[in-house]
């Protein structure tokens, strides 16, 4: 959350602190700052942007098998979990008014431990005029960049590591924003920086731009002739009186020379004919609020028509703005969108970046540390430490509104391995992992939102639970519950926040706040002991199904993946059943499943594809669950397609989510299965069945981020059948996923409110068999 304080705060308020009026401690804002490791500065005219790496140590659970050292030792679990600690990057951006700058200085001074640098990267205006006061705080030589270049090299980091970094504005539907699928190919672009006069900036390549032109009439001209206007010096406030003026009482309109439309042009009468053009004749005082509006439109007018002029010149469609003429303010973005829609006929999109005002930090970091190439990583946003984007219409949050003594927050986690798009995926470019934009659908908002605050104290309570020889586990919990809280109240006022709200991203949200309080895999326990007890029944399992004839061993295949689908503990109507009946099992999950027909029911086909069709060549398959899921329901499936002549990749999450198996506790499980069953062991010895991360931590599945690994392998294998399954992969995204092969998507739904919209009822089941069109 932002914290908030009074304009008049400037200078130091005591060596060490922060002034009273912010509302934040100073360690939740200046985060992880006793391991920086290297800086960058961003100081604009009003703002400044402090970007710094640090490393963060935290909590993992980490799997394996009993050590027997020669004894031989029955143990009741199949592996043993052990907590152990992690060191990770991250990157943290902070954006504050100036007037604090001082005394942000002398609080970062006092807590520097162990920075490896002695030089710290700035940009912008005030990178001059802050230079000695920085050099003399810290200690630091201050190396100044410039501008553009951090500009264009913080762009395209944004571009390509936040997937919702982009968005329209749309200032008379239900949310203002409307975020963006980025594309896969970033370039080329167009930037246009509206700072004081107008820069103009083609992107081809990572470092390759140029600038093709600008005008000197821009944001500064806009303060300018606005404060010799209306007497008003302070640029926010200069928006604010344009927000509530009426342009047309300055303007001359189209209808104003022409008594209406100018129909042998095409020209609708309400366009502006002449800015100003009133003022020349009309015998009274106009408004300040009339003229600021009328400057704003003015100047607004100018720099779309520009943009478009060079867009189409240089053959772009690609438009995004920046500077602090934007920053954020619905009026400027209003009025720019309309430009560029007008000059373009509609054909050309203004585009505008969720973390815009961060640019040049995020850019001069980079250029401080190229000897560690932070392009080669993927990066990934940490909602838990990110402030959010926040709306600034004058009809929203007044609260939220406040930008005075705003303190900012933006952080970034290193991924430890790159993320690619699945080869797989038909078009890249359009593929929406997201089934339902919750940003967009307000019923399913205030739904999904209750939802996770009703379910908050039992995930508080079990993350609790998961700890017992931890002091302060419980004083912890109460902090992760406090904190998500925080989070939920603030997506119902600003839903677009992070970007489009989903129920992954709020999935996403709660793991990360989960993490960040040292909980890592809360349901660890939980899987060791349903995986031993699993374990135990797989033999079982299998000689019942080696007993039916081929038709009827398909269907049970299926039925037994849908059955250990239904134990999923993220599900309240699942976890409720399991709590309070502890003999609910296999054969208890079968009788929960709906009859055929199901709710999405393509069996059929799928069962005429096996009798008719050649054995698929490899089949990539996500898993979802531990326990009954992994070892009941989908090795058995993975036995039968081995049997027949298929290749598989069995992808598990990176890290952990919820009670779904991860890669590392794949491993152990697939060991035990294959000391017990041949068709696993050989297959497995002749790589013929293959285990992969797919470098995720979440319940869901964006195939647009996976692990450049299981990409490899899925082109090596010429993968084609790709097997989705579970509620948060297949159904809360993926749902409508185009494929270039074929795919199964299954799962049981286990809410009722979805249940319900999808036209079924609990427990009815989605059995989607899709073949790629040709």
């Amino acid at each position: 959350m932002a914290a908030r304080g009074g304009r008049g705060g400037g200078g130091s308020s005591g060596h060490g602190s922060l002034d009273k009026s912010i509302t934040l401690p100073p360690d939740e804002i200046f985060r992880n700052l006793e391991n920086a490791k290297c800086f960058a500065i961003d100081i604009g005219g009003s703002l400044t942007k402090l970007a710094y790496y640090s490393t963060v140590q935290h909590k993992v659970a980490r799997v394996r098998s009993f050590d027997h050292s020669g004894k031989d030792i029955e143990h009741e679990s199949p592996y043993e979990v052990t907590v152990q600690e992690e060191i990770t990057a991250r990157l943290h951006f902070i954006k504050f008014e100036n007037t604090y700058i001082e005394t942000c200085l002398d609080f970062i001074k006092d807590h520097l431990v162990n920075t490896e640098t002695k030089v710290i990267k700035a940009t912008g205006g005030g990178a001059y005029k802050f230079k000695d006061l920085i050099e003399k705080k810290l200690g630091l030589k201050v190396d100044k960049e410039d501008v553009m270049t951090c500009l264009i090299k913080g762009c395209n980091f944004v571009l390509t590591n936040i997937p919702h970094e982009v968005f329209a504005y749309q200032k008379d539907s239900d949310t203002e924003f409307r975020f963006q699928t980025n594309h896969p190919n970033i370039f080329p672009y167009l930037l246009v920086n509206i700072g004081s006069g107008v820069s103009i900036v083609k992107v081809e390549m990572e470092d390759k731009f140029e600038w093709i032109g600008g005008s000197s009439i821009g944001g500064g001209t806009f303060w300018g002739l606005g404060a010799l206007l209306t007497k008003t010096k302070k640029f926010d406030e200069l928006l604010q009186l344009a927000s509530k003026g009426q342009h047309t009482n300055v303007d001359m309109l189209v209808k104003d020379v022409y008594g209406g439309a100018y129909q042998t042009l095409g020209l609708s009468g309400n366009l502006i004919a002449s800015s100003f053009g009133k003022s020349a004749t009309a015998d009274k005082d106009f408004s300040k609020e009339d003229m600021a509006k009328s400057l704003l439109h003015m100047i607004s007018n100018d720099i779309g028509q520009l943009a478009c002029l060079y867009a189409k010149l240089h053959n772009l469609d690609k438009i995004y703005f920046g500077g602090f003429f934007i920053r954020g303010h619905p009026v400027t973005m209003r009025t720019i969108t309309y430009s560029i829609n007008f000059f373009s006929k509609g054909e050309v999109q203004a585009l505008f970046l969720r973390h815009e005002g961060y640019l040049g930090a995020i850019g001069a970091f980079l250029k401080g540390a190229e000897q560690d190439n932070p392009n080669q990583y993927s990066w990934g946003e940490n909602y838990a430490g990110s402030s959010g984007l926040m709306s600034t219409s004058p009809d929203l949050c007044p609260m939220q509104r406040t930008r005075s003594g705003t303190f900012d927050m933006f952080e970034m986690d290193r991924l430890e391995r790159p993320l690619v798009n699945l080869p797989l995926l038909q078009d890249p470019s359009t593929y929406i992992p997201d089934t339902v934009d919750l940003t967009d659908d307000a019923m399913a908002r205030k739904y999904w939102l209750t939802c996770f605050e009703e379910a908050l104290d039992g995930v508080a309570k079990r993350a609790a639970a998961s700890q017992p020889d931890s002091i302060d586990a419980v004083e912890r919990a109460e902090k992760f519950q406090q904190k998500y809280w925080n989070k939920l109240q603030t997506l119902r006022q600003q839903p677009f926040a992070y970007g489009t709200l989903t129920v992954r991203s709020l999935l996403d949200t709660r793991e990360h706040c989960l993490n960040e309080f040292n909980f890592p895999d809360p349901y660890s326990k939980i899987k060791q002991k349903e995986n031993g007890i699993a374990l135990k029944c797989f033999q079982g399992v299998i000689e019942s199904l080696d007993s039916l004839d081929w038709k009827e061993r398909q269907l049970a295949l299926v039925k037994g993946l849908l059955a250990g689908n239904v134990f999923d503990w993220g599900a309240k109507a699942v976890s409720d059943v399991l709590e309070s009946e502890t003999q609910f099992g296999f054969e208890e999950a079968k009788s929960k499943l709906q009859e055929r027909p199901w709710l999405e029911d393509s069996y059929n086909e799928w069962l005429d594809r096996l009798k008719e069709g050649p054995p698929h060549k490899c089949a990539l398959i996500f898993a979802d669950n531990s326990g009954i899921d992994i070892i009941l329901g989908v090795f058995p499936f993975v036995r039968e397609l081995l049997s027949s002549g298929t290749e598989v990749i069995l992808a598990c999450n990176s890290g952990p989510a919820l009670n779904d198996v991860t890669y590392s506790e794949s491993l152990i499980v697939t060991e035990k299965i294959a000391a017990m069953d041949s068709v696993i062991q050989s297959a497995l010895k002749e790589e013929r069945l293959l285990l992969v991360q797919t470098g995720s931590s979440s319940p869901c599945l964006d195939l647009s981020r996976l692990d450049k690994g299981l990409a490899v392998l899925v082109r090596e294998r010429k993968t084609d059948l790709v097997i989705i399954e579970g509620m948060g992969r297949a159904i809360h995204t993926n749902y409508y996923a185009a494929l270039k092969c074929e795919s199964l998507k299954l799962a049981v739904i286990k809410n009722s409110w979805l249940a319900e919209r999808l036209g079924g009822k609990i427990f009815s089941v989605i059995f989607k068999y899709e073949v790629p069109h040709e």
